[in-house]
């Protein structure tokens, strides 16, 4: 529904004769239309849900036309599924191929959040061929992309869809210049990490707090501060936010103190103005002036109420918690934490994501710790998240120490022996076994920021990140530094990116002399994550 709003809102559909709009869900609909039209994910469950109104429809001795578009593609399974609950000559059928929405300037969404789990946890390859055809269509648009870089199993099999998709229409953009240098594919489980950390930018805790939905945020009665609530949409023509969104949070209250005065300074110059300059002041200034102060106070409410929430959940010793997890410091300290943490059933979401961000961080929680987190978590929460356990051990968040150990010891002698790539495919056969995170090893290795071609010199990292890394054999484009196409780079997240890594790497841009365009399959956040292992999808 968010992504239709911000195409189509109820307005427009209402101008094109639509008379009322459903969510999928599980209530059957009470209309006199002769018309159903049902803009669906291509899943089993929506096939069931546009039977079972068909069917009740026809008991009913009811005739109407039905017309099912699938975005962003049509699947197979789909039309054996309507085959089979005696539909599917009664529908018709068509597809919507939506793959990106423009949420910023500098940043693209396939609004996929399904993508994760899918991909991650239930090994469906069904939107290989979807990203594939997003980044052919931007390749179309703005290439050839001739300097591609990834890194993860499913970034190298996106890479080669698209490979194939490329040179299907080869001699589209051959003869254009391109507008994007380089291009970088990486998958959600080579750093679980970041996304595991509270966020401390200012978007992304509007994120955390809120619930940022396509690139718009709902503000209710706690910020506005009045009995109605508020859809601000947030980007850069939020001037703003613009200017706050990739602050660290304790140097948002200080800018945006400045702001009001800034903005009293400006209101101030109405009252030595003569009647022209006033007609002047009220035409093309005093609406700009309004908009800037009617957001102002809308972020300040927003910060006092994130402020109210992370007091009341003592952020700072989360933080504290958080940061030694990291440095490895301190870990019977951050169990106990932990331990209270579930022991007060402060939230769900939040005992399992430090749960997992120790595991992470730990290569693996040892089994007596591992056992005894579980135990007390479910007493906690219930019984009921003995699957979610299985999942998050399955995705390899929360893992036992034991056998990743033991796979590590023999890995490390088999690349001792041997150097060549037999060492990689044994390498992935072990990881398909269990799967790890090498978390400490890998943050020694890039304790900072490296500039080079490739993945040359990175090899142990590569290793320790699970490899299907792959570069261009010869980056194609010649060295101009004239040439600005030469510092855009398109950074594509498969499994979602989270509001600070986009600050970071928006910050990394800024010191280098880069423009990052950043294409994801969805926003995420820890909780999300929290959510994509909670839930059951078919």
């Amino acid at each position: 529904m968010s992504p239709l709003d911000r195409i189509a809102n109820v307005s427009v559909l209402k101008q094109h004769e639509v008379d009322k709009l459903y969510k999928v869900e599980n209530k059957p609909i009470v209309s006199t239309s002769d018309q159903l039209c049902f803009l669906v994910r291509p899943r089993i469950k929506n096939m069931k849900y546009v039977a079972d109104i068909v069917n009740a429809d026809k008991a009913m001795g009811r005739s109407r036309k039905y017309k099912i578009i699938f975005s962003p593609q049509k699947f197979y399974i789909c039309e054996l599924v309507l085959e089979e609950e005696g539909i599917y000559g009664d529908v018709s059928c068509d597809e919507w191929a939506f793959y990106l929405l423009p949420l910023d300037e500098d940043l693209l969404s396939m609004e996929l959040p399904e993508f994760f789990r899918d991909y991650f946890l239930e090994g469906d390859q069904r939107w290989i061929s979807t990203v594939a055809r997003a980044l052919q269509l931007l390749n179309s648009l703005f290439g050839p992309f001739a300097n591609t870089y990834g890194i993860g199993r499913c970034a190298k099999m996106v890479y080669e869809v698209w490979r194939e998709l490329v040179e299907e229409s080869e001699g589209d953009s051959q003869a254009r210049r391109p507008e994007i240098s380089h291009v970088f594919l990486m998958d959600r489980d080579v750093d679980y990490v970041t996304a595991l950390c509270s966020q401390v930018v200012y978007e992304g805790l509007v994120d955390d707090t809120f619930r940022i939905k396509c690139g718009s945020v709902d503000f209710g009665p706690d910020v506005t501060s009045s009995d109605r609530s508020f859809k601000v949409l947030l980007n850069a023509q939020d001037k703003v936010f613009s200017e706050i969104r990739n602050e660290h949070f304790s140097n948002v209250f200080g800018f945006l103190s400045q702001k009001a005065r800034n903005l009293q300074t400006q209101y101030d110059r109405r009252r030595g103005m003569d009647i022209k300059q006033m007609k002047n002041f009220v035409s093309q200034e005093l609406k700009g002036l309004k908009q800037e102060h009617r957001l102002l106070s809308l972020h300040i409410g927003a910060c006092e109420s994130i402020m109210k929430k992370k007091t009341k959940q003592d952020f700072q010793e989360l933080l504290k918690t958080e940061h030694s997890l990291l440095e490895g410091f301190d870990i019977r300290e951050s169990t106990s934490y932990i331990e209270e943490h579930i022991d007060r059933q402060v939230s769900p979401s939040e005992s399992l994501r430090l749960m997992c961000l120790l595991s992470v961080t730990e290569n693996g929680l040892i089994p007596k710790d591992y056992r005894s987190l579980k135990t007390q978590y479910l007493q906690s929460y219930g019984p009921e998240h003995l699957l979610t356990f299985h999942n998050l051990k399955r995705i390899g968040l929360l893992t036992e120490q034991a056998p990743g150990e033991t796979l590590t010891a023999v890995e490390s002698k088999v690349s001792k022996l041997v150097t060549d790539r037999a060492a990689g495919k044994l390498t992935d056969a072990f990881n398909s076994l269990a799967r790890k995170s090498n978390f400490r090893g890998i943050s020694k290795k890039l304790g900072l920021v490296l500039e080079r071609k490739g993945w040359l010199g990175l090899e142990e990292v590569v290793r320790l990140l699970n490899g299907n890394e792959f570069a261009p054999t010869e980056p194609v484009m010649e060295e101009n530094p004239a040439w600005e196409a030469q510092r855009v780079i398109l950074a594509v997240f498969l499994g979602g990116c989270t509001f600070s890594e986009i600050s970071a790497l928006r910050f990394l841009g800024k010191e280098k002399g880069y423009k990052f365009i950043f294409l994801t399959t969805a926003i995420t956040s820890s909780a999300r994550l929290m959510d994509a292992m909670l839930e059951a999808k078919v």
